[in-house]
């Protein structure tokens, strides 16, 4: 799906004017550039539409959906579900107001004011407004890397996705291959990771890189995407960078 701005607009229901700003800010480039400089809009830049979207459902202004959505662990499929939450509060509120106008319709008369209450909604927007911004925003490292990649290009990002997915794919190998987390040859992985992330995002401490490796095990969402590589990668990785860590 290749399109141009006037019939991305009609699609996504979002007005060219607002299209145009988005690309001003860089929150939302066109990911094609034609030989006739026509720019056009891929289906990444729809699954990206999307997030900014659902992350505007929640009140945020732009400048913090930028930083959201362009920091590294931001995870799309634990957002959605997140959103999706939400939005079951919002049909369930809406399913009871129904039913309440279907029955005074009937004749019925009814003085409850409670299917109107929109706290639980709001307190479940607030909740999950905090917990984005907690986990995917605000930190030291966060406002680095939002500084760092937002120059980066579509070719520097394919560059360094290339680059990451060697290093999973490199301890999936050494994992493979039986070789012990303490291994010369493996905690020269970890530093090679390490190194990644300080070069591409932000200041990786042996602190922030000892947190990451808890985080691949115990959070089942990085446990798959790294296992995706190899079966154990993720506990493999996690290990490999604990000794790291304790003993470097």
């Amino acid at each position: 799906m290749n399109l141009r701005i006037k019939e991305f607009a009609d699609l996504t229901g979002v007005t060219v004017r607002a299209l145009h700003y988005y690309d001003e800010i860089g929150l939302l480039k066109p990911g094609i550039t034609t030989e006739a400089g026509y720019r056009l809009y891929d289906e990444k830049n729809l699954e990206l539409l999307q997030q900014i979207l659902f992350l505007r459902e929640l009140d945020f202004p732009l400048t913090e959906i930028k930083e959201i959505i362009n920091n590294p662990s931001f995870n799309k499929t634990e957002a959605l579900q997140k959103h999706r939450e939400l939005l079951l509060k919002k049909r369930e509120r809406l399913d009871n107001l129904i039913n309440l106008t279907g029955k005074i319709l009937k004749g019925e008369s009814i003085m409850s004011f409670k299917d109107f209450d929109m706290t639980e909604i709001e307190e479940s927007k607030q909740m999950y407004a905090e917990e984005v911004k907690e986990r995917w925003g605000g930190t030291e490292a966060h406002e680095e890397s939002r500084i760092r990649t937002s120059s980066y290009g579509k070719e520097q990002w394919s560059e360094i996705d290339m680059e990451v997915k060697e290093v999973f794919r490199t301890f999936a190998e050494l994992n493979g291959q039986g070789l012990s987390p303490d291994c010369e040859q493996v905690q020269d992985t970890v530093k090679r990771w390490q190194d990644c992330i300080s070069k591409h995002f932000y200041t990786c401490s042996k602190e922030i890189l000892g947190s990451l490796g808890i985080m691949y095990t115990k959070d089942e969402r990085f446990r798959k995407n790294l296992d995706k590589f190899g079966e154990g990668t993720a506990e493999f990785m996690s290990k490999s960078i604990e000794i790291y860590c304790t003993n470097r």
